[in-house]
């Protein structure tokens, strides 16, 4: 099969070739004179992305061949990974054909059936930023979204908001939706989709992607513009990035842009379809208030974000629909108003918005135990259990990865262990108290172009003498997206991303650095914030959500694996005693969790 398409990545190989109970995966490099390791990423991330995501690919043996025509021939050597993935094989293509059938005939299995491993379905779990990408480039979310029975079909959820915005559209009404789901569902790929299929200008029926997590908005925005740079290049054309910046930032804004605008005019948008992402991080009246007054001279504002949000939007005469992208245990921040300011903005002041949510909105990790809404206290309200995602499709090796973090920051011990041992195997989890040991696990199991990085929370001060300094930000569009060789990628394991840097966002493999904020002891959580010089108590009950969810932010970050790193401490400094991470690291232990050394 020539030129093999791989829609998650946008690209296409050159060659697949099977022969007896082996797939070659060919990359040509013509008149080049040396395997260079971009090229060697390149064809060992389609090996990858073959055994990851094509049905018929899982469990055979996937060999990546790089032919540089150009170069000196090397040495045959195979060996193969184990999940039957060859290193990668490097010739001129003189010796391609020995090299197959020594290869083949090598591997006594059941030969692989070529038509049926051609019809086999195509499951990719893509990142958020290769989705992205994916729909500016024109695919469907059928062919960048898994398929199979095991994971929520996000086509029926977009199905089902499109269907709620045509009968907005042609019964002149507005609506909401409030689309559910658990971290890593998918509910962000679900907005991007609907964003860019009512991105349509000719017909002015815009829509735009919202979001106030300015680190996400930061990194699509450049990785769709590099994209379409390289893209245009590889056509022999020529595209100024500015000018591709610029087409991106109507499709993906950030939502205190947005804000500003409408604060600038009361005329209604020029979008008729908004999404708001992490919407239940809006702010409430207070931090709104507070926000207006010191930072655009606004005394006296009255509304919450939700609120003026959903007003702004009211400005149209006739039609509009919001979508509310709602993650549960996701707020990290002081004066988030999570979802219950939404319902009694609508409850307040827009009764005539037709209201659509899902069953399972009213769940405590929606609501926190706070009642959203009774039905008959909202005179438009709508419930479709498409409006939930209740499958984490990040962790492509694992879907219960994000149920093992719950139950392991619920203190849940017995749930968390039980999930640990289903997990393990294809979703390595690991602790270790030896850093050193931490990056190399990652370095050891990333392949190809898979990306690692540091992370950790925003409250982890005492990390600092072990050269993770949280304080020191981050450009988030050069820790994502640049390569092995720029010092300030993730790759290179020097800066450390917060949970505000990375939420939303994700790593193939992750090191999770466990500071004394949020330490186990006597059974139980307990929580600290560092002040001054000395560790202190987080008593306000609000904090303490924050710093839980910061860290199930970071828990939940990685496709394929973590290694958590919990210090030993120091009894030399009263600010690292080791009993602020013994407490930790045994309780992991006790899961079960297997050490590195």
């Amino acid at each position: 099969m020539f030129e093999y398409s791989i829609p998650r990545m946008g690209k296409r190989v050159d060659c697949i070739a099977i022969s007896g109970a082996v797939i070659f995966a060919i990359e040509f490099k013509v008149g080049a004179t040396f395997y260079e390791k971009h090229a060697i990423d390149q064809v060992v991330d389609y090996a990858l992305d073959l055994k990851n995501f094509h049905e018929q690919s899982h469990h055979e043996a996937i060999v990546p061949v790089l032919i540089c025509t150009a170069a000196l021939d090397e040495a045959l050597t195979v060996e193969f990974y184990e999940d039957k993935i060859a290193q990668p094989v490097l010739t001129n293509g003189s010796s391609l054909a020995v090299t197959i059938r020594k290869i083949a005939g090598e591997i006594f299995s059941t030969p692989i059936d070529g038509d049926i491993w051609v019809n086999s379905i195509y499951k990719p779990t893509p990142t958020i930023i290769e989705a992205a990408q994916a729909l500016y480039r024109g695919h469907s979310v059928e062919e960048i979204s898994r398929s199979d029975a095991g994971a929520i079909n996000l086509s029926r959820t977009a199905k089902a908001i499109s269907s709620i915005i045509d009968e907005s559209k042609s019964k002149k009404w507005k609506s909401i939706c409030f689309l559910t789901g658990v971290p890593g569902a998918g509910k962000t790929l679900a907005g991007l989709n609907l964003a860019n299929a009512w991105h349509n200008a000719e017909e002015s029926e815009h829509a735009v992607f919202l979001s106030g997590n300015g680190p996400l908005v930061e990194v699509m925005r450049e990785a769709l513009a590099r994209n379409e740079v390289a893209a245009a290049k590889d056509a022999g054309l020529k595209q100024k990035k500015s000018a591709t910046l610029s087409k991106a930032k109507a499709f993906i804004q950030n939502i205190h842009h947005f804000r500003d605008d409408a604060l600038a005019n009361a005329l209604a948008p020029i979008e008729r379809v908004v999404v708001f992402d992490e919407a239940q991080r809006a702010w409430d009246q207070k931090q709104t208030a507070a926000f207006m007054k010191t930072k655009k001279g606004k005394p006296g504002f009255l509304l919450s974000e939700p609120e003026f949000l959903i007003s702004v939007m009211d400005r149209h005469p006739d039609w509009a629909t919001i979508v509310c992208l709602i993650g549960g245990g996701q707020e990290i921040n002081t004066g988030e108003a999570g979802i219950r300011e939404w319902f009694e903005s609508i409850k307040r002041s827009f009764p005539h918005w037709h209201v659509y949510v899902s069953s399972k909105l009213i769940d405590h990790e929606y609501t926190q135990g706070v009642p959203l809404y009774e039905y008959g206290n909202i005179e438009y309200l709508d419930s479709n259990d498409d409006l939930h995602l209740s499958v984490a499709v990040r962790s492509f090796r694992s879907e219960k990865v994000a149920a093992f973090v719950k139950a392991l920051l619920d203190n849940d011990k017995d749930f968390a262990t039980s999930l640990y041992s289903q997990i393990k195997q294809d979703y390595p989890i690991v602790v270790t108290r030896d850093l050193k040991a931490a990056k190399k696990w990652l370095q050891d199991k990333a392949r190809g172009s898979e990306r690692y990085g540091l992370v950790a929370s925003s409250g982890a001060y005492r990390l600092k003498p072990l050269g993770i300094n949280v304080k020191a930000e981050i450009d988030p569009k050069n820790w994502f997206l640049n390569g092995k060789s720029d010092v300030r990628s993730a790759y290179y394991l020097e800066d450390v991303a917060t949970e505000f840097d990375i939420q939303g966002l994700e790593l193939d493999w992750t090191c999770v650095a466990w500071d004394g904020d949020f330490r186990y002891n006597d059974n139980s959580w307990t929580f600290k914030a560092f002040r001054g010089t000395a560790w202190q108590d987080v008593k306000d009950l609000d904090a303490r959500l924050y710093l839980k969810n910061a860290y199930r932010v970071l828990l939940t970050r990685a496709r394929q694996g973590m290694v958590i790193f919990v210090p030993e401490g120091n009894p030399s400094d009263e600010t690292r005693l080791p009993e602020f991470y013994d407490g930790t690291y045994e309780y992991l232990r006790s899961i079960g969790v297997d050490i590195v050394k």
